[in-house]
């Protein structure tokens, strides 16, 4: 069985049987999956920020040339 918590009226923690938390938003979406409680709600609510406020991800590639012999 899970534990259900609501947070910040704006998603839900649950408990899951093999000791993990995962965050859920009100629409049934999974969030973020955590060891602990409290890294899944810090996590959660640092993502909901980001979505809100607009931020992306950073899709830059890189690449690099190492000179010389090996």
């Amino acid at each position: 069985m899970t534990e259900t918590t609501m947070i910040d009226d704006c998603f839900y923690i649950k408990t899951q049987r093999w000791g993990t938390f995962i965050s859920v938003n009100k629409d049934g979406t999974s969030l973020i999956t955590s060891l602990t409680e409290d890294q899944c709600i810090n996590a959660t609510r640092w993502y909901l920020k980001t979505k809100q406020e607009g931020f992306t991800d950073n899709n830059k590639g890189y690449d690099s040339v190492v000179g010389g012999k090996l």
